[in-house]
């Protein structure tokens, strides 16, 4: 499992734009705004939906939550399933919202 910046996963997105974002918050947070394109599955729902992330071998797969801490323990988790291209998003929406977009906000 890698760690990215904000900045460091608009570049990835740019780049790579078929890598996967999963958003595990909880569905109220979402007001706060989203990155765009990210799928939310909350982390509660992540071992029932496995199969939406397509091939452990090949996709690149971000994962965000609010300040990083879920997103890290999901990483992890999808890391010993098998997935191989697994990375988080250190410190979250609040840094994306801070470093990239400022239509998130920041809670």
């Amino acid at each position: 499992m890698e760690q990215l910046t904000a900045t460091e996963v608009a570049q990835l997105l740019l780049d790579h734009p078929q890598t996967l974002v999963i958003d595990v918050r909880e569905s109220h947070e979402l007001v706060h705004g989203m990155i765009d394109g990210a799928l939310h599955i909350p982390m509660q729902s992540i071992p029932t939906s496995l199969g939406l992330l397509g091939d452990k071998e090949e996709q690149s797969l971000v994962i965000v939550c609010h300040a990083g801490m879920r997103s890290q323990h999901v990483a992890h988790y999808l890391d010993e399933q098998g997935y191989r291209h697994v990375m988080n998003l250190i410190g979250g929406m609040n840094s994306w919202a801070m470093n990239v977009d400022d239509s998130v906000s920041v809670y």
